[in-house]
């Protein structure tokens, strides 16, 4: 990470000033006003990998309010923005839901109006795209300002990850930036659809099920051995049930899967960091259990067989030889 701003060596009068000016920009112009009688002192520290935005700050205690002015100025309502408490604590309110989180917990705030106010501490920022989340989990409202707490091992995982990879982000080329970036939002992700499942009201619990069975068909594709069963077991439903709640959302189980595996597979067979890597090494880490298989599903999916698919791709412009 790279220091942006501190306020070591500015006269006591002026930091909270420029601090409000620095943080703005680097995160969503707000009111902002220092709490307590003591100097305040913050320091602000980032870091990109990837797409993903990762901002680390230190700060003394302090109100923030965000305004539907103040999000529109920023341009940034294509972005959720998780908040991952390091130490210290905040209390939070958005929409009709107030949230009150710790050290460790894991918070998702959308592009609303809200406000917060922080203890003295030190929490990290992570910007993400909003599509993601709502493909995964519906929409944002349903999960915004929702403290996802430190006791689920999906939140330890998720924090762990995002701080090593931002520890390691300068070691890494593009492409393996971009993978790493996308394996933590669905980390926080899958964070948020565990939490989701506790205490839901009744009339969105389907929707958060199914949202919840996705992620972990997103977390598990590489497992040949996923299927309808498992994954109902995984969610604590019967087959039965589960295979409800996808019909009544126009979808069976079986191709969600299979679909998922046919993305995941046409990204890798076009991806230029994967042109060194088999047909079949690519098939097997998609899930499938056999090269023809794979191909076959290929066709009948994207129209040719995955090797025509990646002279194309790299033709195309996306890359440049591979070894077919």
């Amino acid at each position: 990470m790279h220091t942006v701003f501190s306020t070591d060596g500015i006269h006591p009068h002026n930091t909270f000033r420029r601090w409000r000016e620095v943080l703005g920009d680097q995160l969503v112009p707000a009111e902002m006003r220092s709490v307590g009688d003591a100097p305040f002192q913050g320091r602000i520290q980032a870091s990109t990998i990837g797409p993903m935005a990762v901002t680390e700050i230190a700060n003394g205690a302090m109100r923030t309010e965000s305004t539907a002015d103040h999000i529109r100025r920023s341009g940034r309502d294509d972005q959720v923005v998780a908040v991952m408490r390091l130490s210290g604590g905040s209390a939070c309110q958005q929409g009709d839901r107030e949230t009150v989180f710790g050290a460790g917990d894991l918070v998702v705030f959308d592009p609303r109006p809200g406000v917060s106010e922080a203890q003295a501490g030190c929490s990290l920022i992570v910007t993400l795209p909003r599509e993601r989340f709502e493909a995964l989990l519906g929409p944002s409202r349903l999960y915004t300002a929702l403290t996802v707490g430190a006791d689920l091992a999906s939140t330890t995982l998720a924090s762990t990850f995002i701080q090593e990879l931002v520890r390691v982000g300068d070691r890494l080329t593009s492409d393996a930036a971009a993978r790493m970036a996308l394996i933590g939002t669905d980390l926080i992700v899958a964070s948020l659809a565990e939490r989701m499942a506790q205490g839901v009201p009744r009339s969105i619990h389907g929707t958060v099920t199914v949202q919840r069975a996705k992620a972990y068909v997103e977390a598990n594709l590489s497992d040949p051995n996923l299927d309808p069963r498992q994954l109902a077991a995984a969610m604590g439903l019967s087959l039965r049930r589960l295979q409800e709640l996808f019909h009544e959302r126009g979808r069976h189980i079986s191709d969600y899967i299979w679909e998922r595996r046919l993305e995941a597979a046409a990204q890798r067979v076009a991806d230029p960091a994967c042109a060194h890597v088999s047909i079949g090494t690519l098939a097997y880490d998609c899930g499938f259990a056999s090269q023809a298989h794979f191909a076959r599903r290929f066709k009948q999916h994207h129209g040719m067989p995955p090797r025509e698919y990646r002279i194309a791709s790299l033709l195309n412009g996306r890359g440049g030889g591979s070894d077919l």
